[in-house]
This record gives structure tokens, C-alpha cells and sequence, in this order.
């Protein structure tokens, strides 16, 4: 699964460890879902596509749509 976490959280001028304090997580457990090597909680992208204002569709590759009202 290809997720956009890395590519919203940059577009956003966001540190990884913002969005870890966000997600109440360690910077480096975050950083491993942005590589691919850990897979992200359900509920944790729940309250990403909440904080970016996106679908989960979007948020994990499975559309170039942003809207959330699709």
C-alpha cells in the first residue's frame, strides 16, 4: 500500500515529529509507517485524513481524489 502520509505532511511544512505529538506516537514509530516497514493503525488514519482534511481513499493510494464529500 502506498500511503501519502509523507508527501501530506510535507506539502503541510510538518515535522515528523508534529504529526507523531498529533498521533500521540513516537517520531521514530511514524517515520517506520512512512517507510512502509510498520503498517498504520486504522484509527491513526482515521484521525489523519480528520487533520488533512482527506479521504482515506486518497490518503492510502487508492484515489488521486483529496475530497472527502466523494
Amino acid at each position: 500500500m502506498i500511503l501519502k502520509i509523507k508527501d501530506l505532511r510535507e506539502d503541510n511544512d510538518l515535522t515528523q515529529a508534529q504529526i507523531a505529538d498529533i498521533l500521540m506516537c513516537d517520531q521514530s514509530l511514524y517515520s517506520k509507517y512512512e517507510r512502509g516497514e510498520r503498517d498504520i493503525p486504522l484509527r491513526l488514519l482515521i484521525i489523519l485524513s480528520e487533520y488533512y482534511n482527506v479521504s482515506l481513499d486518497y490518503l492510502v493510494g487508492r484515489t488521486n481524489k483529496k475530497d472527502i464529500n466523494i
